[in-house]
């Protein structure tokens, strides 16, 4: 479809609530939306552009059709999108990483001697799944915590294989494993420690430590004092455990506190657990800027899918902003659990102040996870206001001329894009015709080859800069200006001039104007950065084509003079001067006759002469 069709089509969309489902020309879902009007909300992305988002230009330029399914309410359209955000995995909407979405716990009860472990989805193998939990990390913590607690294996022995071949290792001597592979009498207390630990991941937390509690209380009467403190070290354990195990699993925790921080490359949804008023756990999920524009539907989206399939949830979630459908986010929590789950944004008080240690943390974790791209941006952004440019100058180029004589001239062309190498797009261009050492005359050639390239549409040359940088002063951006007058090409330019100790102090434009970048020492860094590796570029193109014309030799013209025997000549006679001044008996005492008079006609033939 055209876009005015598409255009057309949305307008004559019924007021109703319902999904909209995006797709390309393969019929491939790329986005899904769900809306209280279809008709206002899906003509929103077929309007003006200048409003959109770089995303939202991008996936409308790829729409080719759209559906609809209508809805009866809300509730009904929020049900619908998420399934169908679940079964398509749409590249435009808002994911969070499956590598890090809520693993269970497993326990391989077919065997003699279950086992826990972690895993990201159930089986139908006969084993238990306990779950799902909030993040892997916290999971293995908890499966570590009940093997120490109730003094499990956590080794890679195999029971009843490996009883009694071995000595026990270092977690029974260290008082963390009851070694189970001393005796295969020991089975019946494992099976006990595996129960025990079963119901402390059912959450009956309050049944193993009354029975804990009892054979400690046993043991204390009939004088096991050793017996009775090792029962109560457990027991210490356990509750420890028990309040790790709530947050962990979602099930008791009293309030969940999201917040959310979008920044420039990466934004960060934050969920902060509190138990009786204490800070227990955080989870977070670091993922690229969003699409939308609007943060209801991001946060919306968000803590719909990290809440979505849990089987306990807490009693409270605190938000930081309000949502349009938040009544309809609390039927599906409420029905998803069996019990009322109040969805609240905070206005003021100790509510409000969690919502934004929530935000804090999530801004946090973006700067620590984005601080070198955001740095990179906000100096583009500074030289681009310093040099009075409409635009960030996003795609630098920088050129610098080799040569030492007439031969082996040389030009580099380096790259950065956003404030940092773009090593791909670097290259290196051999002058033509020169009659001698000229750094304007190689600058023109140099710059009318790569400007005539871009406008011919070559692929390798085909991106177009927004700042070309010259290494040298105002007479070079002259140079440069010219040849863009000539082709018909405007992009500012500016030469990169050096101090006393070889470094850029100020960039120069064609008026002679200077401006200073001193007095910003990352970007001083930066245009230093540059510099140097258009200097050493050319320099290293410059050396690699004189060592290829050092190795080739004017022997190497000479049939049946190969590696070998010009080495040999080499060897003997010094230089090529003297091999030419050698007779044909000299020359055939290093090499055969029949070599020996083909070089001597080589260098003693009319044409030589």
């Amino acid at each position: 479809m055209t876009f005015e069709q598409l255009r057309d089509k949305a307008h004559s969309l019924p007021l109703k609530p319902g999904v909209y489902i995006m797709q390309d020309k393969h019929s491939q879902v790329i986005y899904v939306g769900k809306a209280k009007a279809l008709r206002n909300r899906v003509s929103q992305y077929f309007q003006d552009s200048a409003g959109h988002t770089g995303k939202t230009r991008a996936m409308v330029a790829q729409i080719d059709h759209f559906d609809v399914i209508i809805a009866d309410s809300e509730f009904e359209a929020l049900v619908l999108e998420n399934s169908l955000i679940k079964r398509h995995q749409p590249r435009y909407n808002i994911l969070l990483k499956d590598d890090k979405g809520y693993p269970y716990i497993r326990l391989s009860v077919g065997e003699a001697y279950p086992r826990f472990s972690l895993t990201n989805r159930p089986a139908q193998d006969g084993a238990r799944y306990f779950g799902p939990y909030a993040s892997r990390g916290n999971t293995q913590n908890i499966i570590d915590a009940i093997r120490a607690a109730l003094h499990l294996p956590a080794c890679g022995k195999q029971f009843p294989r490996d009883i009694g071949r071995e000595r026990p290792c270092l977690n029974h001597h260290m008082g963390l494993c009851d070694g189970y592979c001393r005796d295969a009498g020991m089975k019946p207390g494992h099976d006990r420690a595996v129960a025990q630990a079963i119901a402390l991941l059912e959450g009956r937390f309050k049944d193993v430590t009354a029975d804990l509690t009892a054979e400690m209380e046993q043991a204390a009467e009939e004088l096991r004092f050793e017996q009775a403190a090792l029962l109560r070290d457990r027991l210490r354990a356990i509750e420890l455990l028990s309040k790790r195990q709530k947050v962990v699993a979602g099930s008791l925790a009293d309030t969940d506190v999201t917040g959310f921080f979008r920044g420039e490359v990466k934004s960060c949804f934050v969920v902060l657990h509190y138990v009786d008023g204490d800070l227990t756990a955080k989870d977070m999920e670091l993922i690229d800027t969003p699409m939308e524009e609007d943060e209801q539907d991001i946060i919306s989206g968000l803590v719909r899918q990290y809440y979505d399939g849990r089987g306990e949830l807490p009693r409270q979630i605190l938000l930081p902003c309000e949502l349009d459908d938040v009544v309809a986010l609390t039927r599906l929590f409420t029905e998803q659990v069996g019990h009322r789950v109040a969805l609240l944004t905070p206005q003021r008080g100790a509510k409000a102040e969690l919502i934004r240690l929530a935000n804090q943390n999530a801004r946090e974790e973006v700067e620590r996870a984005t601080t070198r791209a955001e740095r990179q941006s906000k100096l583009v952004q500074t030289l681009g206001r310093m040099l009075g440019l409409d635009e960030p100058p996003r795609r630098m180029e920088s050129y610098d001329i080799s040569n030492t004589g007439a031969s082996d001239i040389v030009a580099s062309m380096v790259v950065y894009e956003d404030g940092r190498p773009r090593k791909s797009d670097w290259r290196h261009f051999k002058l033509r015709n020169m009659d001698g050492p000229d750094d304007y005359a190689a600058m023109a050639q140099v710059l009318e080859r790569r400007l005539q390239r871009l406008l011919d549409g070559d692929e390798g040359f085909g991106a177009k800069p927004d700042l070309l940088l010259i290494d040298g002063g105002q007479e070079h951006v002259r140079v440069a200006v010219q040849v863009m007058e000539r082709l018909g090409v405007h992009i500012p330019a500016y030469g990169m001039v050096k101090d006393d100790r070889h470094r850029t102090r100020a960039l120069i434009g064609p008026d002679g104007r200077e401006i200073g970048i001193r007095a910003i020492p990352a970007l001083f860094a930066l245009i230093g950065q540059i510099q140097e590796d258009t200097h050493r570029f050319a320099i290293e193109y410059h050396r690699k084509l004189q060592s290829n014309r050092v190795k080739h030799s004017v022997l190497d013209n000479i049939p049946g003079v190969g590696a070998k025997r010009r080495a040999q000549l080499l060897k003997q006679f010094k230089t090529v001067r003297q091999i030419k001044a050698a007779t044909v008996q000299q020359l055939a005492e290093t090499v055969d006759k029949r070599t020996a008079q083909a070089v001597y006609d080589y260098f003693h033939s009319e044409k030589d002469v």
